[in-house]
């Protein structure tokens, strides 16, 4: 099992940025896809952003070019890079890990406009 932390979230005005970090316990963390889901009130969770273990990256249509994805396997973590923020991007985010299916606990992002 791999534990997940999430950071980073925040109250922050349209247009503005906030950068994400989710720290992974264990061994496997260079090797596993790392995902970030959102859910927003009332709807489903959503995938954000895949990264692979070698560094391939895709979004979904709603954040492309304003959200990157990246990784650094020394640190054991996984970082979303969140710019020109929308009041639609308000949502708890999540850190998911493909190989064990592990969950962090989520971060509150709030977008004012």
């Amino acid at each position: 099992q791999v534990q997940l932390v999430e950071s980073g979230g925040g109250l922050v005005q349209a247009g503005g940025s906030l950068r994400l970090s989710c720290a992974a316990s264990g061994s496997t963390f260079s090797i596993s896809v790392m995902d970030w889901y959102r859910q927003a009130p009332e709807k489903q969770r959503e995938l954000v952003a895949v990264i692979s273990s070698g560094g391939s990256t895709n979004y979904a249509d709603s954040v492309k070019g304003r959200f990157t994805i990246s990784r650094d396997n020394a640190k054991n973590t996984v970082y979303l890079q969140m710019n020109s923020l929308k009041p639609d991007d308000t949502a708890v985010y999540y850190c998911h890990e493909r190989l064990y299916n592990s969950w962090g606990q989520g971060t509150q992002v709030t977008v004012s406009s």
